[in-house]
C-alpha cells in the first residue's frame, strides 16, 4: 500500500506518519509539506526509514508536481491520501488569511484529482471550526453551524467548509472514495511551543514561569483529545469497510469530556508544578463559548472513543514540552 500524507511535518501529520509506519502492509509514505507551519524536526526521525519519502511542496502554488511525484516516487501506485495540509491555530491561519483559504481549497482539489486519477481513497481533515460559535450543544454532525463568513476566523472556518463541499461533490460526481473527519481540540507531542493553541500556550507559559492568559472570564469550554486517540480514530475511519452511505459523510473525532479554560489552566499549573499566575484578557472576536463533540456516530460505526484522560495526556505533553524547550 502506498500513501500520501500532506501537512506531514505538522503536529497531526507527523503523529499520523508515526502511526502509519507501524503498519507493515504500507510500502511507502510520501510526506508532503511546505514548512509554512510544519517543522522539519517533526520528520527528522523518519528520514532513516526506506519507506519514507519527504518532499517540500506548496500545494497552493505548485499545481503540476504531485502527479509527477506519484509516478516517480510511488511508481504510479497510490492507495490512500490523508489531506492535512493547512495552518491550524488562529495565529497561524490569521497571519496570512488568503494563503489559508487557497492552500485549503487548491490543495484539497489537487488531492481529489489525484485520488480520482489513481483510484485512491482520500481522507479530508476538516475541523470543529465548521460549527463556528455553536448554538447547539454538544455538536452533532447534522448541525450546520453558526459561522461568521466575514469575521477574523472565517479564512479557516469557511475554507474548511467549502473543502467539505468539494470532497462531497467529487464523491457524488466522480465517485471518488472519500472520508471526512471533523477534528476537535487536540494536544500532545510534536506541537510547536509557539503555535498559539491554548494547551501549548498554557504549558509553555507555566514552564517559563510566565502568567497564563485566560480570555474572558475563563468559563468558556472546550473538549481536549490526546493526539494518540485522535490518530487512532482517523485511521479507523480511513480503513472502515462498512456502508459507503456512511463513510463519505463527516465524522466528529474528539473527546466529549468538557473543561473550562480555568480548569485547564489549573491542571497545567498542577502538573507542571509551576508557581505562575493566571491573568485575564478580553475575549477575541467570534471565539466560541462552547465546543464539545457528539461522538455517537464514531462510537457506533467505528467502535471508537478516546481512552486517554486529560490528566494523563497533560502529564505526557508537559514532559514533551519540557524537553522541547530545553533543546531550543
Amino acid at each position: 500500500m502506498n500513501i500520501i500524507v500532506t501537512g506531514a511535518a505538522g503536529f497531526l501529520g507527523s503523529n499520523l506518519v508515526s502511526k502509519l509506519l507501524k503498519n507493515q502492509d504500507i510500502s511507502r509514505i510520501l510526506c508532503i509539506d511546505n514548512y509554512y507551519t510544519g517543522r522539519e524536526k517533526n520528520l527528522a526521525e523518519f528520514k532513516k526509514s526506506k519507506r519514507i519519502i519527504i518532499k517540500n511542496v506548496d500545494l497552493a502554488l505548485q499545481s503540476n508536481v504531485m502527479n509527477d511525484l506519484v509516478e516517480s516516487e510511488l511508481d504510479g501506485n497510490l492507495d490512500r491520501i490523508y489531506n492535512f495540509a493547512s495552518p491550524a491555530s488562529p495565529p497561524q491561519y490569521q497571519k496570512d488569511p488568503i494563503n489559508t483559504i487557497m492552500s485549503n481549497f487548491i490543495g484539497t482539489k489537487q488531492m481529489l484529482d489525484l485520488a480520482k486519477k489513481f483510484s485512491a481513497r482520500l481522507l479530508q481533515a476538516s475541523t470543529s471550526e465548521v460549527y463556528g460559535d455553536p448554538l447547539k450543544h454538544p455538536q452533532h454532525e447534522s448541525y450546520f453551524g453558526n459561522v461568521n463568513p466575514v469575521g477574523p476566523r472565517a479564512c479557516y472556518d469557511e475554507a474548511k467548509r467549502v473543502c467539505e463541499t468539494l470532497v462531497t461533490e467529487y464523491k457524488n460526481f466522480h465517485n471518488v472514495d472519500t472520508r471526512m473527519v471533523r477534528i476537535f481540540n487536540t494536544y500532545g507531542p510534536n506541537m510547536s511551543p509557539y503555535d498559539g493553541r491554548v494547551v501549548s500556550n498554557f504549558i509553555v507559559a507555566a514552564l517559563k514561569g510566565e502568567s497564563l492568559s485566560v480570555y474572558g472570564d475563563g468559563n468558556q469550554t472546550r473538549s481536549f483529545c490526546y493526539v494518540d486517540d485522535l490518530i487512532n480514530g482517523i485511521v479507523k475511519l480511513m480503513e472502515y469497510k462498512g456502508s459507503s452511505d456512511l463513510t463519505h459523510t463527516p465524522f466528529n473525532i474528539g473527546n466529549p469530556k468538557e473543561f473550562t479554560m480555568l480548569e485547564l489552566a489549573e491542571k497545567v499549573l498542577l502538573y507542571s508544578k509551576s508557581k505562575a499566575e493566571i491573568s485575564y484578557k478580553p475575549l477575541p472576536v467570534d471565539d466560541p463559548k462552547q465546543r464539545k463533540p457528539d461522538i455517537t456516530k464514531a462510537k457506533e460505526v467505528l467502535d471508537w472513543e478516546p481512552v486517554v484522560s486529560l490528566d494523563s495526556g497533560l502529564e505526557m505533553t508537559i514532559k514533551y514540552f519540557s524537553s522541547a524547550l530545553n533543546d531550543e
